[in-house]
């Protein structure tokens, strides 16, 4: 069946890039999208609980870096290392 339909311009831009992106016709995009819209279940996702990061106490100061250290100590035993072949 052929309509015309008028989008809003965010709506248009993302289903031009989604066709874009899959190489499909943008008729085809749009489609596949309504249906999907409109079919019973058409939000597959099941809703889930928000994220919550639980937090803990660190021995480490505010802008010391774990990692950093553990590179540091690398860095020292390296140094180490040659100065002793010297």
């Amino acid at each position: 069946m052929r309509t015309t339909l008028t989008l809003d311009d965010d709506i248009a831009e993302k289903l031009r890039n989604l066709a874009h992106r899959r190489q499909l016709p943008f008729k085809e995009v749009v489609n596949a999208v309504l249906r999907r819209g409109l079919s019973p279940g058409g939000n597959r996702t099941p809703p889930t609980t928000p994220f919550q990061l639980r937090t803990f106490r660190s021995g480490f100061r505010a802008g010391v870096d774990p990692q950093r250290l553990n590179q540091l100590v690398d860095e020292l035993q390296v140094q180490e290392a040659v100065g002793r072949k010297l």
